[in-house]
């Protein structure tokens, strides 16, 4: 089993050597990088603190094969070691909401972020909020990526699944909304080097 780095990559070169990997060294990931690949994506940032992200991790082989079917087939889903799914759950966060005030803000705190939530998000549908929500899941989906290159490991965005299947076979709400799913390990190609417009391409500057 891989050994924790003891040096993580920098932001710079994490940002730099990460590729889309979709052939992965056939071993287990270290379980203590996995939960701190979890741990630095989860200090992503969010509107009102509302980390409207969670995690769903795939270790197991038969759970994969399904994952692989629900995703057209796609190799890498079954390559991988551990595939994490990012969802949002808009519903569990409204329930729980009070949780998200900072302990600092004592009571106060939390009867202003429940009575926020309540405000902004109570006239609105599930399909309404939960948009919003998959915006906020969405930042901790880059961040998953950089955080899993920063120590050592390589990774592949993927949106070409059926959501609807992936739902059912991790049991998962109706309501929730997929960020995306990422296949994860050591990286067994080199996979292509960056092809991106230049910042003079993309950007306006005011």
């Amino acid at each position: 089993m891989t050994a924790t780095l003891t040096r993580p990559l920098s932001v710079t070169d994490a940002i730099e050597t990460r590729r889309s990997i979709r052939k992965f060294v056939q071993e287990p990931m270290n379980e203590a990088d996995l939960r701190e690949i979890l741990r630095l994506a989860s200090l992503a940032p969010s509107a009102w603190n509302a980390q409207t992200w969670r995690f769903a991790v795939i270790q197991t082989p038969e759970i994969k094969e399904k994952l692989r079917e629900a995703a057209y087939g796609q190799a890498q889903v079954t390559s991988a070691p551990a595939v994490i799914v990012v969802y949002s759950d808009m519903e569990d966060t409204l329930q729980t909401v009070e949780d998200t005030a900072h302990p600092g803000m004592g009571d106060e705190g939390r009867s202003r972020q429940r009575a926020t939530f309540d405000g902004t998000f109570g006239a609105q549908d599930v399909a309404q909020r939960g948009q919003w929500g998959l915006s906020q899941a969405n930042i901790a989906f880059g961040f998953l990526m950089l955080a899993a290159r920063g120590l050592g490991y390589d990774s592949v965005p993927m949106l070409g699944f059926d959501p609807a299947k992936v739902r059912e076979i991790l049991g998962l709400p109706e309501h929730v909304q997929f960020a995306g799913m990422l296949p994860i390990g050591k990286r067994a190609e080199e996979g292509f080097p960056h092809h991106r417009h230049s910042v003079e391409r993309i950007t306006k500057f005011y």
